[in-house]
């Protein structure tokens, strides 16, 4: 939201008044922090103190790197929930203190430190490495206040405030040449820097402004990231009011943010991680092919037995196969029956697909969401499971499902009765569950069980309480490390509850490129899976676009094909070319390539989870920080430490990408390019810019390997790529757990006498 009208005047209707000097420094009740008392207006004589605003900003030490800045105007407000879960596996303790000097008041937290300038009738704060070197950003001049709209005439008329908005706002400082990521699944710009942003979850696609997944995280190009500790709609202005500033601002009367210090991208997600929490583990059979229905496609038992069937008969290999929302019957959404007339024995269904083996696991499609034809609407109604408006009716419209209904999670007993439709599921053979929607969540006229709970925060924070009850349910029944989620909408600490798939996206090369945007901005807010409809979800694909995004969507930690109103089994797509370069061929290629990389990606994956950090996509900028290139590239990726991925965007099969410093090794012909700089290539559909990184000892399951999960000790490939003295690789066994670390000592590879079979190693250089 703009204050302002430009740099001198104020925006239409609003009344904005700023901290003008810091008047007076204070302990803060914990007698850790600082508490800075700043009125509205210089006070330069005693009646300056008199009719006016101040604002309190309490700087407060959180752990080693990170400080929390709370700015609040009046103290009395209520503080509603709910509340981000921070610290779930503990507060860490804590290095500070404050000193004064003759430039001012400092508090310092390990690493960062906040400095309150000394200068008589100044406000300026400005956050810092403690050991003075790295300056990171700074609240200034005007950069702290509150704001009114509708403006008042009189400070007498804000003695009703039910139909004025009350705002709080701070502005941090953008240096030259700063950029801004991350905020969760963004599809727009991968810098932020110029935009605004409005965190509130929508279900508007990946072709605008809106996302499913709102984080209220940004990681900078200068060394530091910021979180803002509230659920509520948060909007941003980042370099988009005041080119130099970023504004935050929350409608309320205290704003609550952590600055974070890396300075790397690694070491600042791997502190966010410990704010918010880290991602949870995935089972390695996840890394599988998933299989979809697709959407609104008709289908049953023997739809699903040829899906099956022909992508067998194609050497295609599926792990998982997710029916989709018309496994249940149309108007009765969701209420977790198979639809009789088309399923007529569920259970044996799934049983026949996992005996056959065809499939190992299956998913369905959920939504939290009730269709009032569901003969348990009434029941759900009486019991008090949906949400409700505030003259006691249920909240219905019709938008999506008629006259639906939406559970009300802050009920004990609502969260009760879900977990047991989901039990239900898992009786009849239901491994995993896609916790679709989760965005609409009314936040006008609408009641919550729990009556503590402001509405507005409840909006984005219905994501994680319905995605944390699904995951904790699946834990409960298949194990800690066996459960898995598809899911669409989450906010801060939703990378607790894995996987996300990034949405509705067209079948164009356009929205190829705006789902990887949006799935490097995730990753740079803290989750460490992703996966996109590979295909793209709305529209028919061109065989090239599919065989195309089949390539990079192998790539990714997770891999699905699901697709709107028509399917996406390679053989609809080009009238069943059997062809190498058909998109049967392509599709076996790339999921025999993944159940290969399964030994690298695994034990990736668990470096990934301890640290914070994506898997795939990662942005470059994580690997090569101090490549000012790296920050800007939008069109390419990590897959773990090693692997470079640039899908390919034309329809001519040109493609151009760019290598940091050093050596890189052409994974497929083994042609070596050396970094810095920008490259041109034509690939064909089986391949594309696939590079691995210099120094790189990669495990590769056996030739011919089509499986995801076997042992990742035997009978592997050991590939070095210019290794040097420590190059070293981890292997983990199926439950993420170290068994071999294979590593450069004296120009031998210490450590290949545990691992088992016959294994192969070459040097590639």
């Amino acid at each position: 939201m703009k204050f302002r009208d430009g740099q001198w005047l104020a925006a239409e209707g609003v009344h904005a008044e700023y901290a003008e000097e810091v008047y007076r420094i204070s302990p803060t009740p914990s007698g850790k922090g600082v508490s800075l008392l700043c009125p509205t207006k210089k006070i330069l004589r005693r009646g300056d103190v008199l009719n006016l605003s101040t604002l309190t900003i309490d700087i407060e030490p959180a752990f080693d790197g990170v400080l929390s800045v709370e700015t609040t105007h009046w103290q009395g407000a209520l503080r509603r929930g709910p509340n981000f879960d921070l610290f779930p596996a503990g507060q860490p303790e804590v290095d500070s203190q404050v000193t004064k000097t003759d430039k001012g008041t400092t508090l310092s937290a390990g690493s960062l430190s906040a400095t309150v300038s000394r200068k008589d009738h100044t406000f300026d704060i400005s956050f810092h490495s403690t050991d003075g070197k790295k300056r990171l950003t700074a609240l200034q001049n005007r950069s702290v206040g509150l704001a009114y709209t509708p403006a008042p005439t009189t400070p007498m008329q804000t003695n009703d405030m039910r139909d004025i908005k009350h705002y709080i706002f701070t502005q941090t400082t953008i240096s030259v040449g700063e950029s801004i990521h991350g905020l969760g699944e963004r599809f727009g710009p991968f810098n932020k820097v110029g935009q605004t942003v409005s965190l509130w979850n929508a279900d508007g696609g990946t072709s605008s402004d809106q996302a499913y997944k709102n984080v209220s995280f940004w990681l900078s190009s200068r060394g530091y990231g910021l979180f803002v500790d509230t659920p509520d709609r948060v909007e941003l202005e980042i370099g988009s009011e005041r080119c130099c500033r970023t504004q935050t601002s929350v409608e309320g009367q205290r704003l609550k943010w952590y600055i974070i210090y890396g300075p790397t991208p690694r070491e600042i997600l791997q502190k966010y991680s410990i704010l918010t929490g880290t991602p949870g583990s995935v089972p390695a059979w996840s890394f599988g092919l998933w299989l979809s229905t697709s959407f609104t496609t008709s289908y049953d038992e023997e739809t699903v037995n040829s899906f099956l069937s022909g992508m067998k008969a194609r050497d295609i290999p599926v792990e998982v196969f997710h029916f989709d929302c018309f496994w249940l019957k149309a108007f009765q959404w969701c209420d977790f029956e198979f639809d009789s007339d088309m399923f007529p024995d569920p259970k044996g269904q799934i049983a026949r697909l996992k005996a056959e083996g065809t499939v190992k696991k299956v998913c369905v499609w959920t939504n939290p969401y009730l269709g009032q034809a569901s003969p348990i609407f009434a029941e759900a109604v009486e019991k008090g499971y949906l949400l409700k408006r505030k003259n006691g009716d249920v909240f219905q419209w019709d938008l999506w499902q008629t006259g639906m209904g939406i559970v009300d999670f802050t009920n004990p007993a609502a969260c009760d009765w879900f977990v047991s439709c989901l039990n239900k599921l898992f009786d009849i053979g239901v491994d995993c569950i896609k916790t679709d929607f989760g965005e609409r969540i009314p936040s006008n006229d609408v009641a919550w069980h729990d009556l503590a709970v402001d509405p507005k925060r409840m909006h984005n924070y219905y994501a994680f309480i319905y995605n944390k009850l699904v995951y904790e349910a699946l834990q409960a029944r298949y194990g800690p490390n066996e459960a898995v989620l598809f899911a669409r909408s989450a906010t801060a600490g939703s990378q607790r509850f894995p996987l996300t798939w990034g949405g509705d996206c067209e079948s164009t090369p356009e929205a190829m490129a705006e789902s990887i945007r949006g799935g490097l901005s995730l990753g740079l807010s803290g989750f460490s899976f992703w996966s996109v409809d590979i295909g793209g979800f709305e529209g028919y694909p061109d065989p090239w676009i599919y065989k195309r995004w089949v390539a990079w969507g192998l790539l990714c930690s997770h891999s699905r094909l699901h697709g709107s109103n028509s399917y996406r089994v390679p053989w609809t797509v080009d009238d069943d070319d059997a062809s190498p370069e058909g998109c049967s061929a392509t599709l076996a290629k790339w999921t025999h390539l993944k159940a290969r990389l399964m030994p690298y990606l695994f034990a990736q994956a668990q470096e990934s989870t301890r640290n914070g950090i994506p898997l795939s996509l990662r942005a470059m900028c994580i690997e090569f920080p101090d490549d000012p290139t790296a920050w800007t590239l939008d069109r390419q990726f990590m897959v773990g430490n090693n692997l470079l991925v640039t899908p390919i965007f034309e329809e001519d099969d040109t493609v151009q990408f760019y290598l940091p410093a050093g050596k890189w090794t052409n994974f497929f012909t083994g042609e070596v390019k050396a970094g810095p700089g920008w490259f041109t290539e034509t690939h064909s559909f089986a391949t594309l810019p696939l590079y691995v990184r210099e120094g790189t000892l990669l495990v590769l399951g056996k030739e011919g390997e089509k499986r995801t999960v076997y042992d990742y000790t035997e009978d592997v490939e050991v590939r070095s790529y210019f290794v040097k003295e420590g190059s070293k690789a981890v292997l983990v066994d199926g439950e993420g757990k170290e068994k071999v670390v294979l590593e450069v000592k004296g120009g031998e590879i210490v450590g290949k006498n545990e691992l088992k079979g016959e294994c192969v190693f070459t040097v590639v250089e």
